[in-house]
């Protein structure tokens, strides 16, 4: 009988002193603090914003540790470089910003700014082109800016 209740103890204390010894590594990682301040300097619409984004992309090992959504379809039914337009890294970068600030929960305040990002993104690819060749480039950026400021999923 008395073996009975020892065991049920025993277990107990042996069960909470493995837990208490643990190594911290068991424990679930933590994102880093600073997170939403990365995630909202690699959505601005300026170049920087865009390089620094483009830069971590290139390095994601580096970012381990946040936990961000790289993944994208690019421009997902739109062609990726429509007309010879190469929009496909500036369709990643929106889509970046959509999944992970709604990852964050805090999407419907950022969407005007991510679409304008983006616009500003195309405008730069845009800038590369002179002419009638930049004129249609324009008018292209312009078309898949109102798409996505106007369809974009809140």
């Amino acid at each position: 009988m008395r073996r009975r209740r020892l065991l049920p103890a025993l277990a107990t204390c042996t069960a909470t002193a493995v837990l208490a010894l643990a190594p911290a590594a068991w424990a679930a990682p933590e994102v880093p603090a600073d997170k939403p301040q990365v995630l909202s300097r690699w959505t601005q619409p300026g170049a920087a914003s865009y390089a620094a984004w483009a830069d971590a992309r290139e390095h994601r090992a580096a970012w381990a540790a946040y936990a961000f959504d790289w993944s994208t379809d690019q421009c997902t039914t739109s062609p990726d470089n429509p007309f010879g337009f190469p929009f496909a890294a500036a369709c990643a970068r929106h889509d970046f910003g959509y999944r992970n600030h709604r990852a964050a929960g805090i999407f419907p305040a950022a969407k005007a700014r991510l679409d304008e990002a983006f616009h500003a993104d195309l405008q730069r690819v845009c800038a590369r082109y002179s002419g009638n060749r930049k004129r249609s480039c324009d008018g292209t950026a312009w078309t898949y800016y109102q798409a996505v400021r106007l369809l974009g999923i809140s």
